[in-house]
């Protein structure tokens, strides 16, 4: 169960509380009279437009992550002839997974990449691997020189997207950070889109599946470069002992008359000083959130474990339909019905909340000094979890058959449903520093 707090005004103190009160008091928060001081004192929400571009550039990743997810779908068949195992399942499977199995390895190496090295020289270096893995993907004659470039490529998706949730979380104000996760799963969304639509000449021209491949070098080289014009993460920054580095960048993020206020809450947080009633959440949570797209701001306006809860909960009505569709209690036509229904459905309800959700969530709940590490090994579960899905869901559909598997999934979509609504607590609003010291113990 995760531990919650919350933030009394009366006794400028951060009070141990439940998760259950903790979600339970949120609406509460937003009304409190320290949102009323802090217009008084004249802080106002700095501008979303500043840190724009540098989420733009960061979500470069992970259009990338969904163009390699979906480059094979539609030329797997050609690039099995061409490099001759066709009718192979095993290597085709082994063409689609070890893209996964890659990643895991760079999910792994991403905690301490992105603490060692900073955000934006970790994103130059996830895309060094993924313009080496296309490169050679799309040149060689033989499967192992595919199976070698796609393990490259993978090693990138895996650094790629823990990172890009970080430097997302990091240098954007707490009042559109909600929205600005959502550009990380609208950009994945891109992503397959465009590997999808890159794919549709290769049934007519020969050979098309190595410019699916060579195209995909193009954004991982508009990334390297983008970064270099980018700002590095104001938090990183100041746990180097980079402090006026980290004001600077705090000035490009937030406008120069917050970057001030926002070091020295940065200041009181690494100090655990919580006496003074003035938070960060004063500059990055305000009541007005001008400037958020009210499609892509549904965290901000929902809250992250709604979210979730009905995505986890439509994405298991969605396998109960396909499970439907694949039993013999329905006809022919009703079983493409259903079988249609429920994919729209699951696609539209992940990418509601499953989807985007976690990403942003997991770096909001841990603590600044394990916070690159712990997304790391979360993510490292994700790419294990993906590799093995890729590389059996054939196989388990041949020997189980439909019925049985998409009832399995629905069953792990409610146990997740139940997980959300009995764990998982709300972060809308909240600072970095103010979720932090409340979901931690005080001194």
């Amino acid at each position: 169960m995760w531990v919650g707090g919350h933030y009394r005004e009366n006794s400028s103190m951060y009070k141990r509380t439940s998760s259950r009160e903790y979600s339970n008091i949120e609406d509460m928060e937003e009304n409190s009279d320290i949102l009323d001081n802090c217009s008084d004192k004249g802080t106002v929400n700095p501008s979303w437009k500043l840190s724009l571009p540098h989420v733009v550039v960061a979500t470069i990743s992970s259009f990338l992550f969904g163009y390699h997810l979906g480059v094979v779908n539609e030329p797997l068949e050609s690039i099995s002839v061409d490099l001759g195992f066709h009718g192979n399942t095993l290597a085709e499977g082994l063409v689609v997974s070890i893209c996964l199995g890659g990643a895991l390895i760079g999910c792994l190496l991403s905690g301490w990449i992105a603490d060692g090295v900073g955000r934006r020289k970790a994103f130059q270096l996830c895309a060094l691997p993924m313009i080496i893995g296309a490169s050679m993907s799309a040149a060689t004659n033989n499967l192992f020189g595919m199976l070698v470039g796609r393990l490259f490529v993978g090693t990138g998706l895996g650094l790629g997207p823990p990172v890009a949730s970080l430097y997302v979380t990091e240098v954007s104000p707490a009042f559109v950070r909600g929205t600005y996760g959502a550009f990380i799963q609208i950009a994945t969304c891109l992503g397959l889109m465009g590997a999808l639509f890159i794919g549709i000449p290769v049934k007519e021209i020969s050979g098309w599946w190595r410019v699916c491949f060579w195209v995909s070098t193009i954004p991982a080289a508009l990334l390297a470069l983008g970064m270099l014009f980018c700002a590095e993460s104001p938090h990183w920054l100041y746990k180097q002992g980079r402090t006026a580095e980290a004001e600077a960048e705090f000035e490009r993020l937030l406008g120069a008359s917050e970057a001030k206020f926002a070091m020295s809450e940065l200041s009181k947080v690494d100090r655990g000083d919580d006496t003074d009633t003035v938070k960060l959440s004063e500059l990055l949570h305000g009541r007005h959130s001008k400037g958020s797209i009210i499609s892509m701001g549904l965290m901000d306006k929902l809250g992250r474990k709604v979210l979730l809860f009905w995505s986890f909960f439509g994405m298991a009505i969605a396998m109960i339909l396909q499970a439907t569709g694949a039993s013999s209690l329905v006809s022919n036509l009703g079983a493409q019905y259903f079988s249609v229904g429920g994919m729209l459905l699951f696609v539209f309800t992940f990418a509601l909340g499953a989807g985007p959700v976690p990403g942003l969530l997991l770096p909001e709940i841990f603590p600044s000094r394990i916070r690159a590490k712990a997304m790391a090994v979360c993510m490292s579960v994700h790419w294990v979890i993906n590799f093995f899905v890729g590389l059996l869901f054939l196989r388990l559909l041949e020997k189980l058959g439909p019925q049985l598997l998409y009832s399995m999934f629905s069953t792990f979509c409610i146990m997740a449903v139940i997980f959300v609504k009995r764990n998982v607590v709300e972060t809308k609003g909240k600072s970095l520093h103010e979720i932090e010291i409340a979901l931690l113990p005080q001194d």
